[in-house]
């Protein structure tokens, strides 16, 4: 259970009473804890997988951004929220990671609508069409580099559009004041720019790690 600040028989609860995941997405699920280790907590949890699906399906993007791709299992919780004619383009640095994302992506039969773009996402979101009004981008990659990606999308976010950003409550650590760490700090800092930021209107949702919502004007 990711949302370690709760109760964890609610936590429970909470994934009991949320529809389940599938075939596709556990076998996924085993095999990054098999093939990544320690790093496989940085998988999103089957509650935020369906909140993806289901917040692409509600606003009805066509045009989604991931920052952050992993191994696929959010890619694949996007994509499918995706309607007739939707894109998803996925940033990542790592192919390793990122051939099990390929793979799976396959298997779920969502590949068809992803496009995955290797390298330092600061610099290849740049290349993102002048054009393209990005409907919903979700941002899950290097804690440092919120900032950059957040405002780098900002201008190609369609009036209306979402962002989502993960682990913003940093396993609750970002509302306790004897918590100075670095990563907590740029958690904090992120989350107050966000909150100073006339452009939007956000909501820090308590789902696993921390999920903030942010909604351009």
């Amino acid at each position: 259970m990711k949302a370690t600040y709760l109760d964890s028989a609610v936590g429970q609860y909470l994934l009991a009473h949320s529809t389940w995941s599938d075939e596709v997405l556990d076998a996924l699920a085993v095999e990054t804890r098999e093939f990544t280790g320690d790093s496989a907590r940085m998988q999103v949890s089957p509650d935020q997988g369906r909140f993806l699906t289901m917040i692409t399906q509600i606003s009805r993007a066509r045009h989604v951004v991931e920052v952050g791709t992993f191994t696929g299992y959010s890619s694949i919780c996007l994509a499918r929220g995706l309607g007739a004619g939707g894109r998803l383009n996925c940033f990542d640095v790592s192919e390793e990671w990122t051939a099990i994302a390929r793979r799976y992506w396959d298997k779920a039969g969502v590949a068809d609508r992803i496009e995955l773009k290797i390298g330092p996402a600061a610099e290849r979101l740049k290349e993102l069409p002048a054009q393209l009004a990005v409907d919903l981008a979700f941002i899950d990659a290097d804690k440092v580099n919120y900032p950059v990606y957040y405002e780098i999308l900002m201008p190609r976010l369609a009036p209306g559009g979402l962002i989502l950003v993960d682990n913003t409550l940093w396993g609750g650590h970002v509302a306790d004041p004897t918590n100075d760490d670095e990563t907590t700090r740029f958690i904090r800092d992120f989350n107050d720019m966000v909150m100073n930021d006339d452009r939007v209107d956000s909501v820090m949702l308590p789902i696993a790690d921390g999920l903030t919502m942010i909604r351009k004007h």
